[in-house]
């Protein structure tokens, strides 16, 4: 049987990863997945700015959300 150089530098790679995470896991730590939004998304900003505008709107009715107040400063803010 010849030798795969790909499947070695796969086999290589995987076992790395799996010492890493063993090591991880004597750590008592376990892996999770977490989803977060698409920033690279077109019209993520623009649905940022409509969120934070809803916030800031709504703030002023309810005296709890008074924290949410930083939101109605978006001075150097970028896309």
């Amino acid at each position: 049987m010849e030798a795969c150089v790909t499947c070695n530098i796969i086999d290589t790679v995987v076992e790395r990863v799996q010492r890493r995470r063993d090591k991880l896991r004597d750590a008592r730590l376990r892996p999770i997945q977490i989803w977060v939004p698409d920033t690279r998304r077109a019209g993520f900003a623009a649905e940022c700015a409509r969120q934070s505008q809803l916030v800031r709107d709504n703030g002023a009715a309810d005296s709890d959300d008074s924290d949410w107040a930083a939101t109605s400063d978006t001075t150097g803010w970028t896309a």
